[in-house]
């Protein structure tokens, strides 16, 4: 497995447009899984950070304005 570390350095090497596919990607495999077993406590959380994360994103760019 991958470190964060290098992780993080392979996000920052793609371009910005793919950024956006790998989000889908995450998001579509974290369906799936839900999918499966709507109980899922992995995707839950996944889902649950996701949602975060656009909360904050979201506060953040209100602000700016």
């Amino acid at each position: 497995m991958i470190n964060t570390g290098e992780l993080w350095e392979a996000i920052g090497e793609i371009d910005e447009e793919e950024v956006g596919h790998v989000l889908v990607r995450l998001f579509t495999t974290y369906e799936a899984l839900l999918a499966r077993d709507e109980n899922n406590r992995e995707a839950l959380t996944f889902f649950k950070n996701l949602e975060t994360a656009l909360s904050v994103t979201q506060a953040c760019n209100l602000n700016r304005r």
